[in-house]
């Protein structure tokens, strides 16, 4: 077995190029007695022909699974502890009417943050009262449309939401239920970027500003004081911000009940999934019992009672039920002369080319950062297979490259693949359900993909892909008629 000098450190060699990590794929993907990657019985090489390429895959069951485990798991472990628990699915995550009504059937509510998200769990049918509303900088039209149709929550970002809430409500003559975001200074083990609650970002306020914010809701009749908020970030894998972010909160909370009830705490959500072999998720059981411990602890330390908990999920639900599905273009063998470095007490510090080379095969694929940005915006890392096909080829690092005009358009940095990969073979990239359809583009005026659901055997669409036609119907500067025939004299 010879290892590519290119590929990272935690990327291990693989036996079998062919394999499918459980940890990463969703658990209805398996491949075919031919080789075939299929999910719920349904292959890759019928779901490009009928839905054609790029596009996205939801195990429809998975999805549906997760969600009921997250729900189940924290009833039963806030049971445990006195007390009991509300799942909110992060809709950011990626939210259509379908996925709306799968969290909602397994009985969690649902965080909007925007007005479309708003209208999207409506469309669904959902009842106004599951929602939660966050946003750093709600409009004005925003807050008095969930007001208005019955939000359950209103999640108070900064000060000076909390008059436009409370006007809002007393506009409609409803008592509005609110939590206060709070930045808890809990710096977690993260992306930059993907940090929420360090001291110097947009979200919330601080700890020290909360006891006056707090009485300043409560001054308002129109307003119902549900309880503190916090979020520490996105695709975290160790507990140790939860647990110092919620003994926070909880001793904020244990000075503020001195004034009145605070009959829940939430911890948000950011729990971490598998995007390649190496990542080690926490099981969504094992976060509710860490939660539960934690928060019954603290309040027996502090004798208060324990409050519902509310957490957020967005990515543990719909993450890992996804897979990319690409066709390969072309592909090109690019050799790379890795740098040497001098000797400690040279006088040329830096490294020069050494002598050695080594070989990265770019393989470039009908879609790209329009369609999964999350390379190029957060350096994140995915791993990718052949999906029509078995090869007993030698493995060979890969990077998987999309199609558009900007050299960081990648989007799987390195994985190994059978060396004979080809043009016209169908590649498919696993986890890619959360926060790539909802960040997708139409950069260089490529339509966003469809989403296609598979269970039971059957596929369909959940979301249409775009057209060339769909993205020349926005075009103001188009008429009915010709341009030629606009344009004459």
């Amino acid at each position: 077995m010879t290892v590519n000098p290119l590929a990272p450190p935690w990327l291990v060699h693989p036996r079998d190029a062919n394999e499918l990590a459980t940890s990463v794929w969703s658990r209805n993907v398996a491949r075919t007695a031919s080789g075939e990657i299929a999910v719920a019985g349904v292959t890759a090489s019928a779901l490009a022909a009928e839905f054609g390429t790029p596009l996205y895959v939801v195990d429809e069951a998975d999805v549906r699974a997760r969600a009921l485990a997250a729900r189940e798991s924290f009833d039963s472990e806030f049971a445990r502890v006195g007390s009991s628990a509300k799942v909110y699915y992060a809709g950011k995550a990626f939210l259509s009417t379908e996925v709306a009504r799968w969290v909602t059937e397994a009985g969690l509510y649902i965080d909007v943050c925007s007005g479309g998200e708003l209208a999207v769990a409506l469309a669904a049918g959902v009842d106004p009262a599951r929602l939660g509303f966050h946003g750093n900088n709600k409009s004005l039209a925003e807050i008095d449309r969930a007001v208005s149709t019955g939000v359950g929550v209103i999640v108070i970002d900064s000060v000076i939401e909390i008059d436009r809430v409370a006007d809002a409500a007393a506009r409609h003559h409803r008592q509005q239920p609110v939590r206060l975001r709070l930045n808890s200074g809990v710096h977690a083990h993260t992306h930059e970027y993907l940090a929420t609650a360090r001291e110097d970002q947009k979200f919330g306020i601080t700890l020290g500003d909360a006891p006056a914010a707090v009485a300043a809701i409560r001054s308002h009749d129109s307003l119902d004081f549900l309880g503190l908020h916090s979020h520490i970030g996105s695709q975290i894998f160790e507990s140790d911000g939860f647990v110092e972010s919620a003994k926070r909160l909880l001793a904020l909370q244990a000075e503020l009940l001195v004034d009145g009830p605070i009959p829940e705490l939430n911890l948000g959500g950011g729990f971490g999934i598998a995007y390649t072999s190496v990542d080690d998720a926490m099981p969504i059981e094992v976060v509710a019992a860490r939660f539960a411990d934690i928060v019954a602890s603290e309040c027996a330390r502090l004798g208060i009672p324990v409050p519902i908990v509310a957490v957020e999920p967005g990515r543990a639900i719909v993450g890992p039920s996804t897979f990319s599905l690409y066709e390969v273009g072309t592909i090109k063998d690019v050799e790379v002369t890795l740098p040497s470095f001098p000797a400690p007490g040279s006088s040329f510090p830096e490294p020069v080319d050494g002598g050695e080379v080594a070989t990265r095969k770019y393989v470039s694929i009908d879609g790209g950062m329009s369609d999964n940005v999350r390379p190029a915006l957060y350096g994140a890392d995915y791993s990718v297979r052949i999906a029509n096909r078995n090869s007993d080829a030698d493995p060979a690092l890969v990077r998987i490259a999309g199609k558009h005009c900007e050299s960081g358009d990648i989007v799987v940095h390195a994985d190994y693949l059978p060396g004979d990969v080809t043009p016209g073979d169908l590649l498919a990239v696993p986890a890619t359900g959360a926060y790539c359809w909802s960040l997708a583009s139409n950069y260089n005026y490529l339509g966003r993909p469809a989403v296609v659901a598979v269970r039971d055997g059957h596929a369909r669409v959940i979301v249409r892909g775009e057209t060339e036609a769909d993205l020349l119907s926005r075009d103001a500067g188009i008429s009915t008629g010709s341009m030629n025939d606009r344009d004459a004299p």
